[in-house]
């Protein structure tokens, strides 16, 4: 679900990861190089459980678009003129500099350029890096859908932190491994309707923004809720614009009775309903305020109301900013960040952006002649990933499995916390069931859409 990953902009939908404003950054429009910088290298860089990421070697001279002897430029797509929040180019920064500090993948650096979509403007981006990108790592576009076509005619393969109409499409490795045509969040809605809350199950509510995009997500929210058990006995839709006054949805919920909502949107506004449920003295069970809040941002807007409403996100198997005292690879993160970019903040599409660095690193470092398509065939054959310990363990090998493990966290007026959500392996629980959607939400797109197959990738 596209939400898959993060961040959200009312004016088209729920949109995920580079369309948050938690950190924030003046990063001005356009690509730009970002050229990582470093000292002398060592002999070798691990990261969690990883083992040799990155290091020296003796690189060829190739004729391979984006590869020299020295350098892999690599795209990194980002909304950032729009939301001015850096995140995934932060990312970028910080890995390659640590990575070209070891040496870069087999002694050729890794150089990073930016492609500012600036929400609207993903087309130009795919074709700015169709010209001169080796493969596109670590961003993330909110109107993905925007480029694909591009991006598949141009035979440039993706290994994006986020995905959010695109999932499944060609020549993509999406580290936290989408099932295509299921529902994502099946262990955490089954946990939220049938344990957690199960008097809410009848009574759910979605709010989302009202454009087309988001209006599809409602309708696969809805679909799945009902599958997995529950009813959604209310709905409704917010303007683009944004709403001055909250209080006549909070009358609305409290009308029809909601026990539990979700909220397909941005967490400004999901504040603001808040505050206007508190004032009217209504307490719903639950409400999914999604990975889009997961930060600090969301509990200073939402305050006082913090001690009333129960929200929680899922974060796609991700392990959780709070667990870097028991996550040496969240902690590793962090520590990355305070040498490379101290004035930056990690959040959690960082995490997702690094392991969709290291996923590149790793493929890149085990072709004997660096081409697209060995990267692109290494990433497909891994079928334990983990991103050395940053996420639950998935099978990147499959497109059609969807991931039985969840991990889900609370806000509460102490700040983000693990939900009592009986973690079974680690920071995750692993006992998803599986929905199949049974509508018709669209296909992913495929290089036969082009005219292209994937005997042209070289």
């Amino acid at each position: 679900m596209r939400r898959l990953l993060i961040g959200s902009v009312t004016a088209v939908a729920v949109l995920l990861a580079g369309c948050s404003t938690r950190s924030g950054d003046d990063t001005p429009g356009g690509s730009s190089a970002t050229p990582a910088t470093g000292t002398s290298p060592s002999s070798q860089a691990d990261f969690g459980t990883l083992k040799n990421v990155c290091g020296p070697g003796t690189a060829k001279p190739s004729t391979v678009q984006g590869v020299t002897d020295k350098q892999i430029q690599v795209g990194v797509m980002s909304d950032v003129g729009f939301t001015k929040n850096s995140e995934f180019p932060d990312a970028a920064e910080v890995f390659t500099s640590w990575c070209n500090d070891a040496g870069g993948i087999n002694g050729r650096k890794l150089a990073p350029v930016t492609h500012d979509t600036k929400l609207t403007q993903v087309r130009q981006g795919v074709l700015e890096a169709c010209k001169s990108d080796f493969a596109l790592v670590g961003g993330g576009s909110a109107m993905d859908s925007l480029g694909v076509a591009d991006r598949l005619e141009c035979l440039l393969p993706s290994f994006p932190a986020q995905s959010t109409q695109t999932i499944g499409s060609d020549l993509q490795v999406l580290p936290s491994s989408a099932a295509v045509g299921y529902f994502p969040y099946a262990g955490y809605y089954t946990w939220l309707l049938k344990e957690k809350y199960p008097d809410s199950a009848q009574k759910v509510g979605i709010i989302a923004g009202d454009s087309p995009v988001s209006k599809g997500f409602m309708a696969q929210y809805k679909e799945a809720v009902g599958g997995l058990g529950g009813k959604v006995s209310y709905t409704d839709l917010y303007p683009p614009t944004g709403v001055s006054d909250w209080t006549p949805y909070a009358q609305s919920i409290k009308s029809k009775g909601v026990r539990g909502l979700t909220f397909l949107g941005d967490f400004a506004s999901l504040a603001k309903l808040e505050q206007a449920l508190t004032n009217i003295d209504y307490t719903l069970d639950w409400i999914d305020a999604n990975s889009n809040a997961y930060g600090p941002a969301f509990l200073q807007l939402a305050g006082p109301a913090l001690a009333k409403q129960h929200n929680y996100a899922e974060l796609f198997a991700t392990a959780p900013l709070e667990s870097a005292a028991d996550d040496p690879a969240v902690q590793q993160v962090i520590d990355l960040f305070k040498k490379y970019a101290p004035d930056k903040q990690v959040t959690y599409p960082v995490l997702r952006a690094f392991s969709a660095w290291l996923l590149f690193a790793t493929s890149a470092r085990d072709c004997a002649e660096l081409t697209r398509k060995c990267v692109y065939e290494n990433a497909i054959k891994q079928t334990d990933w983990t991103a050395g310990g940053l996420q639950a363990s998935v099978d990147l090998s499959k497109t059609d499995v969807p991931s039985k493990c969840y991990s889900i966290v609370e806000a509460t007026t102490k700040g983000w916390q693990t939900a009592d959500f009986k973690p079974d392996s680690g920071l995750y629980r692993c006992d998803a069931p599986s929905y199949k959607y049974q509508g018709d939400y669209g296909k992913p797109a495929t290089l036969a859409d082009v005219g292209k197959s994937m005997s042209d990738l070289t």
